[in-house]
């Protein structure tokens, strides 16, 4: 039995569909960012970019190429080896995926807003908006959860 009173089975089958139903959200968010970018890069005006702007949008993709990889990696697992009783290892080894894939969603989002801000309205408002964003994501996915774990601690 686990802590929640459920046998040990349910209880893997349970958080399981969790990061799964959880992974849904973030892959929805990564697969429309993609699309963008994808698509931005057949544009005219990508066309006219300076090289320090194609450099910061290539890094851009590939974070969104990664933070993909990342947060589908254990809906693949889970498809591949959930016949084989590996729920444990799927969420031992997940949880940390998700974790890697979701600080790539946060850097390609901060990196694709600073990237507007720089062809709209230059290396300033670039700047602000890295500090400005990428300190939203941090602030919000792992200060706040790290502050809140600690607080249950006693």
């Amino acid at each position: 039995m686990s802590e929640t009173g459920e046998p040990k089975h349910q209880q893997l089958a349970r958080n399981v569909g969790e990061l799964l139903a959880e992974l849904r959200v973030a892959q929805a968010g990564v697969q429309i960012l993609f699309g963008f970018l994808l698509a931005v890069a057949f544009t005219e005006l990508f066309r006219d970019a300076s090289g320090f702007e194609k450099v910061l949008y290539l890094v851009t993709v590939l974070f969104t190429a990664t933070a993909t990889a990342l947060l589908t990696a254990p809906a693949a697992w889970h498809r591949l080896l959930f016949r084989e009783g590996r729920r444990t290892e799927i969420l031992r080894v997940g949880n940390r995926v998700v974790v890697a894939g979701l600080g790539c969603l946060a850097v390609a989002v901060t990196l694709t807003v600073s990237l507007i801000g720089k062809v709209i309205f230059g290396t300033v408002v670039m700047i602000v908006l890295w500090v400005v964003v990428g300190g939203g994501f941090t602030l919000l996915w792992f200060v706040v959860p790290h502050l809140l774990r600690g607080g249950n601690r006693q």
